[in-house]
């Protein structure tokens, strides 16, 4: 907050905490994933030190638990209750997981999330602004493959023009 005569006007520093970036890493046979310094400093800036990690898109999307309230509260507060939003809403919120870091600065992925997403070994890490994804190698590689294709489609191309790029 910045104060200005008697106007008190709340400055917002947009982008400061940021997922950003992608790196490799392994996932050990417990589970164990090593969070990049860069995520856990956002990660520890917020309310807990770990992340709420649901599937998506067959990877698994981590948020910050300040983010992942955002998500919950959406979802509540939307008037639509069509099958296919609760459906939804069934997969993605109940089969969330709260995952805290360790003294290694490591999160344990649970058995059913690793196996809907394939995690193995070789993994991603993809910083998407709101939160960070996990993928495996494989599933990633596929990623980077469709983008080349979708990009080549005129639409495409136009939605991500109006972003200015």
């Amino acid at each position: 907050m910045v104060q200005s005569g008697f106007i008190w006007i709340n400055v917002h520093n947009y982008g400061e905490n940021m997922f950003r970036g992608t790196s490799s890493h392994t996932i050990d046979s417990k589970g164990r994933v090593i969070i990049p310094s860069r995520f856990r400093d956002i990660i520890r800036n917020g309310e807990s030190d770990g992340v709420v990690i649901s599937r998506m898109d067959g990877a698994l999307y981590a948020y910050t638990s300040e983010e992942w309230k955002k998500i919950e509260n959406k979802i509540l507060s939307l008037a639509e209750k069509s099958e296919s939003m609760r459906r939804f809403r069934r997969i993605f919120i109940g089969g969330a997981f709260e995952c805290f870091c360790d003294k290694q600065d490591r999160i344990l992925v649970p058995p059913a999330l690793r196996q809907y997403a394939k995690l193995e070994k070789d993994i991603v890490l993809v910083g998407a602004l709101d939160h960070f994804e996990i993928w495996s190698v494989e599933s990633w590689n596929v990623e980077i493959d469709q983008l080349e294709k979708d990009s080549k489609k005129e639409d495409v191309r136009n939605e991500i023009a109006k972003l200015g790029i």
